[in-house]
């Protein structure tokens, strides 16, 4: 597993984005290249070395989110971990001035411009290109409960959007984003890059941003549906449920080969339906189980994804530990629900970050 989580640099007294780029330039040289910015100044992002255990996990991103809050803290700064900023407008964000931003935002026009979220994305190591094909296949029905547990951005330009990930339907708007139909084989994904490519729908195999997609420059299969974890526990929470899933369907294509049996992927139709409830509601309405066609109770949904996960689950160790924080997420609520109570008591959005920044380093 590695984990890259994108953070947002704020000043603690007006609360505002504010640009960091002495923030990246501080950090590198506590972590190195596991620090480095983003799109915009007033971003940075992380990435754990390799992890074997969860442990590994929870301690790499204890390390560098610890990194860059020291790294913050020296140039006046302050970091969250949340999808979108409760208050601050995306157009009064500057691009960080290397080639790929700068592309980007030359590319996409205001869609661009807008840009400012953070996410969370999970590789899982899978060193067969063939199996990472069939096992985002399988894997692409469960995206829904993910993105329900990780919500963490209720709010938009100093209003509460209603949505629990207003960062999805941020990012949705790209072209090469959301959830990818399946593919017969890898030979049909690579034919695939090849078309968008030679016909300059992309530069190259980086800009394919969907929700889950094989790594360009590692052997990953790269999970990218999830909101910025608004704690440790978040983060950790996800790895382990991304680890699994991708265990689970791995272990499911291996079946499906021995007894010859067909598959039969879940329509693409189905699983924007899914994705898109899962943004709006978060753990707070139905979803739609897309495998058994009908909508659940949200927790009823988390409950039936970590049923299907247990065997890899306590095969991996995982199990105690994922059942304990995602009883802890049902019971205290998603990043989006803790924010929203934050708003609800105080009615400052102020108080958001300031609630923000205290979680984002309670470790």
């Amino acid at each position: 597993m590695g984990v890259e989580e994108e953070y947002q640099i704020v000043d603690p007294q007006t609360r505002q984005l504010r640009r960091g780029g002495h923030v990246v330039a501080s950090a590198q040289q506590e972590v190195g290249q596991e620090a480095t910015s983003e799109l915009f100044q007033s971003q940075i992002e992380i990435g754990t070395p390799i992890c074997a255990t969860l442990g590994d996990v929870r301690d790499e991103i204890k390390r560098l989110r610890s990194a860059v809050i020291e790294a913050a803290l020296t140039n006046d700064v302050a970091i969250v971990a949340a999808g979108t900023h409760p208050f601050s407008s995306p157009h009064d964000q500057q691009v960080t001035p290397k080639e790929r931003y700068l592309g980007l935002a030359e590319d996409f026009g205001i869609l661009g411009r807008e840009h400012f979220i953070c996410g969370c994305h999970v590789h899982i190591g899978i060193n067969d290109r063939e199996a990472a094909i069939q096992i985002l296949n399988r894997a692409r029905g469960w995206l829904a409960p993910l993105l329900a547990i990780s919500s963490n951005s209720p709010f938009w330009v100093g209003e509460d959007t209603g949505y629990n990930s207003y960062r999805t339907e941020v990012w949705r708007r790209w072209p090469m984003a959301g959830s990818p139909h399946p593919f017969g084989n890898r030979a049909e994904y690579d034919a695939l890059v090849r078309t968008l490519v030679g016909t300059g729908a992309i530069s190259d195999e980086t800009k394919i941003y969907w929700d889950m997609r094989p790594a360009d420059r590692f052997e990953t299969l790269e999970f990218r549906v999830a909101d910025i974890g608004l704690s440790v526990d978040d983060a950790v929470l996800i790895a382990g449920l991304c680890r699994a899933i991708a265990r689970t369907c791995w272990n499911d294509w291996c079946r499906d080969c021995e007894r010859q049996a067909m598959f039969v992927p879940v329509r693409p139709e189905l699983l924007r339906a899914s994705e898109w409830r899962a943004a709006r509601y978060g753990l707070d309405d139905e979803l739609l189980d897309v495998h058994a066609g009908e909508t659940v109770p949200a927790a009823e949904l988390v409950q039936r994804l970590l049923n299907w996960l247990r065997p890899t689950l306590e095969e991996f160790g995982d199990w105690a530990e994922i059942e304990e924080l995602a009883a802890k997420v049902l019971r205290d609520g998603n990043g989006a629900h803790r924010q929203r109570e934050v708003w609800r008591r105080t009615g400052k959005l102020e108080a958001v970050v300031d609630f923000l920044i205290a979680e984002t380093k309670s470790f």
